[in-house]
């Protein structure tokens, strides 16, 4: 009996570069979605803002042709480097969202962007910019809600994880808007992280967070190209 997309995919520890976003309880939420979508041999995917290449790997690890892309260079040597350790053929471009794919289509889109609403005007420096998101936390998530209809080709699935402080409605109605079928497919409450714990205040002044509130919703978003 051969085994099972969660056995092959079992992770080995992996190689996160200074300034790479470590995998967490979103990277574990998105994977999950990744083996319950079928994901497997011949199945096209991209990874948008691959990170440490978690995603990626797993879905080569269950045989998808996979393309990964990050703009950042640390997190695209990361992402080489995990997938050289665990054995794994993966394509790595450094480029801004699509941009790198230019008139590619795929059958899957995964993607773990930034999306913690952040104080201040000034672009995310450092490592701050695999979290913050602007001041709605909607930087990066609209620019893939936007891009998304023409990286899938037709039956096509997009999955995207992000907290449900950046408005998960939003997302839905924006890949509704661009003609897909978006709905939430799965979603899990955690604690609140260290950055989360750091702009409680300011959260609660947005109103983004109830007076008691310490916890936060991850979403899985699921949206299919007719």
């Amino acid at each position: 009996m051969s085994a099972g997309p969660a056995t092959r995919a079992r992770p080995r520890p992996l190689v996160t570069l200074p300034g790479v976003y470590p995998p967490q309880h979103d990277t574990r939420l998105l994977l999950r979605a990744m083996y319950r979508e079928g994901v497997g041999p011949g199945t096209e995917l991209l990874d948008l803002g691959s990170g440490s290449g978690a995603l990626a790997v797993g879905a080569a690890r269950c045989g998808a042709l996979v393309t990964a892309v990050d703009i950042s260079w640390q997190a695209v040597l990361s992402t080489k480097i995990n997938a050289w350790l665990s054995r794994q053929r993966v394509t790595v471009c450094r480029g801004d969202l699509t941009a790198a794919v230019r008139g590619r289509s795929f059958d899957v889109l995964v993607s773990n962007p930034p999306y913690v609403p952040a104080p201040g005007a000034r672009q995310p420096r450092g490592p701050a910019r695999a979290w913050d998101a602007g001041h709605d936390g909607r930087l990066l998530v609209d620019r893939i809600c936007d891009v998304a209809p023409r990286a899938l080709r037709p039956g096509g699935v997009l999955l995207m994880v992000h907290s449900g402080l950046c408005g998960t409605e939003d997302t839905l109605q924006r890949l509704s808007s661009a003609g897909l079928r978006a709905t939430v497919g799965d979603h899990a409450v955690i604690p609140f992280g260290p950055v989360l714990c750091s702009r409680v205040a300011w959260l609660r002044c947005r109103g983004l967070l109830e007076e008691a509130q310490n916890t936060e919703e991850l979403v899985i978003i699921r949206a299919e190209n007719s």
